[in-house]
């Protein structure tokens, strides 16, 4: 197994130092240790990489956009809505002249992530380059709307702390699978329980349901557009948008 880590770790490889050379994983939300392992070799991935300082930074873009940068993370079941009430508040953000981007899975993996399937280990490196790319968008003074499945609640824990402090809004599109299964817009349910699309996530891959997110939508009261004003109105509390 490689591992890649965003911080330098002081270690040894087990051969040399038993000490320095064992590890245990621990899951950030229990605190329960979930693996163990031992280090047999080491590769400095980022040695002659620098961090180059440019004098235009998010702030300035920020000033000259007059808005406020942020994350907003649509995530739920397939089908539960997202990408529609994400389109529905980048439509109210734009008549309000605000500058945003929309970063919906499906596009995405049309481009960015092509070469990513749906296994496991492919859901988090799907997770990790949008989050990348969601920090790049708010560096240039963008509000990003994420529409995303995002399954795993580590990963979208790693997406909320490649922005600063309050420049991520977590809202979970809440939809029973029972109503996502009915409505299947692109036949995706209907493939999974003929066994002919395997690690689908409400089927045989599970969603981690948030926790305590800025904004829970529950689709079952309200329509498309109720929701979408629902986020817009948060928006205009939080001073992101007028």
């Amino acid at each position: 197994v490689t591992i890649s880590l965003s911080h330098p770790v002081a270690c040894e490889t087990y051969e040399s130092s038993r000490e320095l050379g064992g590890f245990i994983l621990v899951d950030r939300l229990t605190r329960n240790t979930v693996g163990a392992g031992l280090v047999t070799e080491i590769r400095a991935g980022h040695g002659n990489v620098y961090w180059h300082k440019l004098d235009v930074d998010k702030q300035a873009r920020s000033v000259m956009k007059g808005q406020k940068p942020c994350v907003l993370w649509f995530t739920g079941l397939s089908g539960a809505g997202k990408s529609t009430i994400a389109n529905l508040v980048e439509k109210r953000l734009h008549a309000q002249g605000r500058h945003t981007m929309v970063l919906d899975g499906d596009n995405v993996r049309h481009g960015l992530n092509r070469d990513l399937g749906f296994t496991e280990a492919d859901r988090v490196e799907n997770i990790r380059r949008v989050a990348e790319v969601a920090k790049l968008f708010v560096e240039s003074g963008l509000i990003v709307l994420v529409s995303f499945i995002s399954p795993y609640r580590a990963e979208r824990m790693l997406a909320r702390e490649a922005v600063e402090d309050g420049e991520f809004l977590e809202i979970y599109v809440d939809t029973p699978v029972e109503e996502c299964r009915r409505r299947d817009p692109k036949g995706l349910y209907e493939r999974a329980y003929a066994g002919q699309l395997r690690n689908f996530t409400g089927v045989d891959a599970p969603y981690e349901e948030p926790e305590d997110p800025e904004i829970r939508l529950k689709t079952l009261e309200g329509t498309p557009e109720e929701l979408a004003e629902q986020v817009a109105e948060i928006l205009r509390q939080r001073g992101i948008a007028g």
